[in-house]
């Protein structure tokens, strides 16, 4: 089995939606990244830091779940990153009202020993040069190295950005963040001019509008499943990530065709993340729910066209 290596951030989150609120809960990019990656049955390390305010109880998650955390710093007296957010009613949109760096504003990563040699990487959402650094560490080339980012590190860090894009393979980013990357309003061309900057597979996530891949001149779309009911998006794009590379390292398989599946995987598996409050759903998620929903999947977008004359 593939060895995965997941670099982001383990965080505290408060939630605020139309349909309730919560305390400070289980967060961060590698947390929802590597829950995932559990789900798909895919052994994974995190590199991350935390405070000691950070419970026990949340180690032992990781630990339940076979997630390495030698990864994991723990920084005495330090306090662990923490987010707050209160989203609007169409859920699309949402005001960040708290961002506390705290230990993260240091970080300095430090990939355990054993997964120096892993096939996969998967960079969340950090700065630039801190991506770049775990990239450094790694004794061989990784077969494949994903890597997430945001608008924040486009206008604070975007020499950096550029720099690390030349030295991986897929980009995940939303619609918004392609547009302002590329200076393009079409996707279609976005993704040309974001290929150039050296990711040979672009992904454009559009949240419940489903995701699209690109490859060179080659593309492929994925709708999202509609759901009845949507409490809290925090930490979907993540999961949707997790599935995707969780996917490519289980099957080792890295052409377009396969990717196909591992955009629907993810899919998959941030449709249930999206269900519950933070993490709560895909701590509690069966392999029977993911097969059944795969099927829903498969219903929604395999079809025969009649072409007539």
């Amino acid at each position: 089995m593939s060895k995965l290596l997941i670099v982001g951030t383990v965080a505290f989150d408060a939630i605020e939606t139309p349909f309730g609120k919560t305390d400070k809960i289980l967060g961060g990019a590698a947390t929802y990244i590597s829950l995932a990656a559990a789900n798909m049955q895919v052994p994974s390390a995190i590199v991350s830091v935390v405070g000691e305010d950070f419970p026990e109880e949340y180690f032992d998650i990781f630990k339940t779940k076979g997630i390495n955390t030698e990864g994991l710093e723990i920084v005495k007296g330090g306090k662990t990153f923490f987010w707050k957010g209160l989203y609007h009613n169409d859920l699309n949109s949402r005001d960040t009202l708290a961002t506390d760096l705290n230990v993260l504003e240091d970080f300095t990563p430090k990939v355990p020993e054993f997964y120096q040699d892993a096939d996969f990487v998967m960079l969340g959402n950090l700065h630039p040069a801190v991506q770049k650094s775990v990239i450094l560490q790694m004794r061989k080339k990784p077969k494949l190295i994903a890597l997430d980012t945001m608008n924040f590190w486009m206008d604070s860090a975007l020499d950096e950005l550029l720099d690390v894009l030349k030295l991986v393979d897929v980009i995940t980013i939303n619609d918004e963040e392609a547009r302002q990357l590329s200076g393009e309003h079409s996707l279609v061309l976005a993704a040309k001019k974001i290929h150039k900057m050296g990711p040979k597979y672009v992904v454009i996530k559009k949240g419940e509008h489903g995701a699209l891949l690109f490859e060179g001149h080659k593309v492929f779309f994925a709708p999202a499943l509609p759901l009845e009911e949507i409490f809290d998006p925090t930490g979907a794009g993540d999961t949707f990530a997790g599935g995707f590379i969780s996917y490519l390292a289980k099957t080792k398989n890295i052409s377009f065709n396969n990717m196909k599946n591992a955009i629907i995987f993810g899919s998959n598996l941030a449709s249930f993340c999206v269900e519950k409050f933070g993490t709560a759903r895909v701590l509690d998620l069966s392999e029977k729910e993911m097969k059944d929903r795969l099927e829903q999947f498969k219903i929604l977008t395999q079809f025969d066209i009649q072409v007539t004359d």
